[in-house]
């Protein structure tokens, strides 16, 4: 998956947050997956930087586990 891949589905994912949020009745559960969603996308993003910047093979960043992405600190 290229960057741009990754970057179209934040993309796509914040704009079903907005609309959840936007609307009555918001789906709590759904709010929580694209939250999860979200962070795992934005790791994986960052991994593939990072590993470009420092020479490794893009190809090794992998989406980390939702348990894991949720343990992060801001």
């Amino acid at each position: 998956m290229a960057d741009e891949d990754i970057i179209s589905r934040i993309n796509a994912l914040v704009d079903e947050e907005h609309r959840l949020r936007s609307g009555s009745g918001t789906d709590r559960e759904r709010l929580e997956a694209l939250e999860i969603q979200l962070d795992q996308c934005w790791d994986l993003l960052r991994q593939r930087r990072a590993k470009r910047e420092f020479g490794a093979p893009e190809s090794e960043a992998h989406v980390h586990p939702a348990e894991t992405v949720e343990k992060y600190l801001s």
